[in-house]
This record gives structure tokens, sequence and C-alpha cells, in this order.
């Protein structure tokens, strides 16, 4: 099967040089080839009627920590909040 690298990087808002499209064309073949080579998964695998999972109990519980605690252990406070690093512009 053959792969248009630079439609997917478009499509995923990738740039990718020129040089480096015979490798990644190379390496999508090889991971469509793995999947297609998968084998099917019958239905009867997915649930087994015998051995029925056992969810466990919701439960409150009662040893949580004040807020004071929690925030005495934060770097930094600001208005009874933790303040972390900024991560998106």
């Amino acid at each position: 099967m053959n792969v248009d690298i630079k439609h997917v990087a478009k499509l995923a808002r990738l740039k990718i040089d020129d040089s480096e499209l015979s490798r990644y064309e190379s390496e999508m073949s090889d991971i469509i080839g793995m999947v297609e080579s998968m084998p099917d998964i019958d239905d009867e695998w997915l649930v087994d009627e015998n051995n029925a999972m056992e969810l466990r109990k919701d439960e409150l519980s009662d040893d949580k920590l004040s807020r004071e605690q929690i925030l005495k252990n934060a770097p930094k406070v600001v208005a009874g909040c933790v303040v972390v690093p900024k991560t998106v512009d």
C-alpha cells in the first residue's frame, strides 16, 4: 500500500523535509503491513460469562488531607490555589 506522506503531514499540520519522505513512507508501510497481518478477534474472546468482573464498592474515605496540609506542601500558592508552570502559550 502506498501512503502519501505529504498529505498525511498536511492533515496533521506537520512539517516534513523532502529528504525524510522515503523514510516515513517506509515506516508507514511497515506499520500498515503489521496491522493488516494481525489476526481477527472473535467476540467470544472479549467477554467470559463464567468469570464476570467484580467491581469494587465506591466508598468515601475519612482520611482526607486538609486544605492547609495540601497547600503547605505546594511550591507556590496564590489566593489559596496551587500555582503550576504555564504549559501552553
